[in-house]
């Protein structure tokens, strides 16, 4: 639900109007706005129908405080939050602002963060908590859905042996450092991700999905070194990729 109030709440009620569950809130239009300003337009869309945050990239410019998610989490309309900041740091704010407002079983957590994908938000709680700022929830606040949710369990249990153990930790390490390595190319991160867009485009377009990588503006395209990327972790990372997965079912999903 993009845009100012107005925008937003007419895209609220046509989300509702069509029996949609929820709306995700995107504040790119409210740059240089405060919070107070933020916390109503959120507030008001919210009363429409139930929302889900999400933290802001470096690609919109604006980072949203620990002090925000606690107001933000005051809602009692808001029902998830998209944690994908490309920033650790601003992922703890998210968990700890959770961790503060006693929602952790009502509020689901979606997850993206790209810098981190199998570390994923923290899942014990920190050391401590007798200061101003409170620590992560002792119940596991761990993600429902999104990039990492099925990968955040993975290691943990079952093992036989530590040896084995420890060869699961490690495999699945390397790969978080593989994906972060190739999502950098991907979502042009050497350029705060700018041409992030036209890099999953073009991901999708190497595997039939997309016929190009175009976006609705024309002046979108890769920037200068990226399609040079994109090329480097193609071929590094055979084994982060679903080609032959899609290529079994593309005509029948283009059908």
């Amino acid at each position: 639900m993009c845009g100012r109030t107005g925008q937003a709440v007419g895209e609220a009620a046509i989300a509702a109007e069509l029996r949609y569950d929820a709306g995700l809130l995107s504040l790119g239009a409210w740059a240089g706005a405060t919070d107070d300003e933020l916390i109503a337009h959120c507030r008001e869309v919210a009363s429409v129908i139930p929302s889900s945050g999400s933290t802001c990239s470096p690609r919109s410019r604006r980072v949203l405080p620990e002090t925000f998610w606690r107001r933000f989490l005051e809602i009692p309309e808001v029902v998830a939050i998209k944690v994908a900041p490309f920033d650790r740091y601003r992922t703890l704010d998210v968990a700890r602002a959770l961790a503060a407002s006693g929602r952790e079983h009502e509020v689901a957590l979606y997850t993206g963060n790209d810098d981190s994908i199998v570390a994923g938000p923290p899942d014990r709680p920190a050391g401590g908590g007798g200061g101003a700022r409170p620590a992560l929830p002792r119940r596991p606040a761990r993600p429902v859905g999104g990039v990492d949710a099925a990968s955040g369990g993975a290691g943990r249990g079952g093992a036989g042996r530590a040896g084995a153990a420890r060869a699961g930790t490690a495999a699945l390490l390397a790969r978080g450092a593989a994906l972060t390595d190739a999502n950098a190319a991907l979502f042009d991160a050497a350029h705060r991700l700018r041409r992030c867009l036209p890099g999953i485009h073009e991901a999708l377009r190497r595997q039939g999905l997309l016929l190009g990588r175009w976006c609705l503006d024309e002046r979108e395209e890769l920037s200068p070194g990226q399609m040079e990327e994109i090329d480097r972790v193609h071929r590094r990372y055979p084994q982060l990729r679903d080609d032959e997965f899609v290529a079994a079912h593309l005509e029948e999903w283009l059908r």
